[in-house]
This record gives C-alpha cells, sequence and structure tokens, in this order.
C-alpha cells in the first residue's frame, strides 16, 4: 500500500479527513514537526509521539550529505535508525537547493550546487533513488523553487521545468509502499497555480504538495495562491502546505482547502526562547517574567505547564540549559497537536467558519525567526 486518503467530512472549503499509510493512521488536517536531520530537535522519538503526532518530516539533502542514504538505508530506513514509531515524509531538498541560489546551477536535467562536502548534483531520478533508500513512506518530486521577484520569464520556465521532473520522478523505480507526492508551483500568478495543479492532478501522484509560498510576500497572497491551487486539486487525494507552521496560518491554511503542514518554526523558536500561547507569542526570556509562577498557558497539558512555572523556565534558557530548549520546545509542538485537534473538532461540527473568523493568534512571519 502506498497511502490511502479518506475525506469524512467537509465545512466550507476545510476538509476532515484520514490519511493512512502502512506505518501510521494520520488524522488531518494535521501538522507534521520537522526533523531535518533524521531528529526533532532537543526532542526523543517517543516524546514527539506523546505529543499526538503521527507524521515526521526528514529532508533529502541533508541525509543525503550526512550520513548518506546509504549508511541509513543499512540502519533499516529512516524511522528504524532514529527509532520513530510512526509515519515519515522526506521533503525532495528543492527548497534547500533553493536557499543555496549562489552555489547552484539549474538545467534541464537537474541542479548541480557546492556543498562542504564537495559538489553534488540532484535530478529527479536520483532523488527518488535517495528516498527510497531512506524508506519514507511519502516522498516529494523534485522541484524548481524560483524568488517570488523573478522575472515572469523565470518563473515560467521553472513552472514547466517542475511538471518535466514531476513526471521522471514519477517514472523512476518505486517502493511499493512509499506514496509520491507531486508540487504545485507558479510563483505568484494565481492563473499559473491553477494551472500546474490542474496538470499534475492528471497523473497518478498519490498526494500533492504546495510549494514557493510562505517565502516573504504578502499573507493575502499566499492564502488566494493556496485556494487557487486547492480548488483545481481533487478532493480524493490529500493536500500539503510546505513550510507553514504559525498557529494562525494554520487556522488559515485548512480555510483554504489544505490537510498537511509542516515548518520548523516552532521548534527553532523554542530554541530561542519564544513559546506560543492562546494570546499570542510569549518570549520566555522577558525580564517581567523573572518571577512569574504560573504556566506558559493555563490551557496547555505539556510537561513544561503541568510541572514547571514561566520563572523557572527562564532561568533555564538564560543560563543556556538544554532542559529549557527541550522544554519549550515541548510546549510549541503540543500547542499545535492540541490546536490541530481542535480545527478537525470544529470541522466535524460544523462550526470551524465561526473558530476561524475567532482566532486570536497574531502572525508569525518567516523573515522574523531568529538564526538556526
Amino acid at each position: 500500500m502506498n497511502c490511502a486518503f479518506t475525506l469524512i467530512t467537509t465545512d466550507g472549503d476545510a476538509r476532515r479527513g484520514r490519511l493512512i499509510t502502512s506505518r501510521a493512521v494520520i488524522e488531518t488536517p494535521a501538522f507534521m514537526p520537522v526533523g531535518t536531520q533524521a531528529t526533532v530537535k532537543t526532542l526523543r522519538p517517543e516524546q514527539v509521539a506523546d505529543l499526538g503526532y503521527r507524521l515526521i518530516l526528514a529532508n533529502t539533502y541533508h541525509l543525503h550529505l550526512q550520513p548518506g542514504e546509504e549508511i541509513v538505508e543499512r540502519l533499516g530506513g529512516v524511522q528504524r535508525m532514529m527509532g520513530w514509531p510512526g509515519a515519515l515524509l522526506t521533503d525532495s531538498g528543492g527548497y534547500q537547493v533553493f536557499s543555496l541560489s549562489a552555489l547552484r546551477e539549474v538545467d534541464d536535467d537537474g541542479v548541480t550546487f557546492s556543498t562542504p562536502l564537495g559538489p553534488r548534483r540532484l535530478t529527479p531520478e536520483g532523488v527518488m533513488a535517495i528516498q527510497r533508500a531512506l524508506g519514507s513512506d511519502i516522498a516529494m518530486v523534485l522541484d524548481d523553487v524560483p524568488p517570488m521577484n523573478a522575472p515572469p520569464s523565470v518563473q515560467r520556465a521553472a513552472l514547466e521545468r517542475t511538471h518535466r521532473w514531476a513526471l521522471r520522478c514519477l517514472a523512476a523505480p518505486r517502493r511499493p509502499d512509499q506514496a509520491r507526492f507531486a508540487i504545485v508551483q507558479g510563483g505568484a500568478v494565481i492563473e499559473w497555480r491553477r494551472e500546474s495543479a490542474s496538470f499534475l492532478a492528471g497523473y497518478p501522484f498519490d498526494g500533492f504538495g504546495i510549494g514557493g509560498l510562505s517565502l516573504g510576500e504578502e499573507k493575502s497572497l499566499t492564502w488566494a495562491l493556496t485556494a487557487a491551487a486547492c480548488a483545481a486539486l481533487p478532493a480524493e487525494r490529500p493536500r500539503y502546505l510546505m513550510g507553514v507552521g504559525a498557529p494562525d496560518d494554520l487556522v488559515r491554511g485548512v480555510a483554504a482547502g489544505v490537510d498537511l503542514f509542516d515548518c520548523v518554526l516552532p521548534t527553532r523558536i523554542a530554541r530561542h526562547g519564544a513559546v506560543f500561547t492562546r494570546f499570542g507569542q510569549l518570549s520566555l526570556k522577558s525580564g517581567r517574567l523573572a518571577a512569574a509562577g504560573g504556566p506558559i498557558d493555563e490551557q496547555c497539558d505539556c510537561l513544561a505547564c503541568r510541572e514547571y512555572s514561566r520563572g523557572w523556565l527562564r532561568h533555564l534558557l538564560l543560563v543556556g540549559d538544554p532542559l529549557g530548549m527541550r522544554l519549550a520546545t515541548l510546549h510549541n509542538l503540543r500547542f499545535l497537536s492540541m490546536l490541530m485537534a481542535e480545527i478537525r473538532r470544529a470541522i466535524e461540527e460544523q462550526r470551524f467558519a465561526a473558530f476561524a473568523a475567532s482566532y486570536p493568534y497574531g502572525s508569525i512571519r518567516r523573515g522574523d525567526l531568529p538564526a538556526a
């Protein structure tokens, strides 16, 4: 079995579904914690599962560089290597190649780029071979991700190249238990997003990513482009908005018709002392919390909120103790797990529109993130 997706109910464009892989059942809409290098930083895999997650993400590019897919395969695949009990999605590395724009050269066959370990080359077929060796449940195709401000001719060429690469990925050898997701591109042009989604929907991909967004564009444009792509994708296959993880963005993404999300945001900002609450983002390093005795959020049931004060967490973070980063990470991931469960209930009870309209959280943009 590659994967099976069931659309259980809808509320407007919001969708309540269930994604089944050979390793896990994932209730959707769902957020995926990012374990780029086969680890969700600071947490043990079983802790991530205990927070309510059944699907996480790892990155093909990074694991290809270190330790290498051959070693991962010898260790039984990513899940066995890291002891992860759930399902795994591997990103193809297209975004990482995009972020290395000064160090890469793209042609119609693939992309060549410089790394600290020497020059490397990725092709559609090579990326699928790496992901076969990694053993993920869901493998993403290789896509070409141009900057949002690239000239229209560059955007159009990247869109057409992404389509050609997607079909090459689809034709590459596959494991019988590995699903393949295509990636919708099209830059900032709504009609191109519709065109890309419609083109890819005509092929037997198991699901669809929506890529190249949340890269600094206005949020109103993000949601217009997302909604346009979702409207052109088949209802019976899952949709994954790549690189989105702020709480309010998850709500808005679900409203546009998205089923799956991932982002480094909750774990990255936690390591710098920032946490989610019902009232917005809170910096645990703030001086006003030095003697604060209450939890991060009284409605959260994570270990940090059940057992420890904001004042002690602040102290841990200020002295650089890893426990502070771990507890903040636990909180942020549990916060999002609880949010997604609340979203699923709202859709089931046909009250999602009211929930989304009243959701109070303030937006966090990618550019506001602290350095990794």
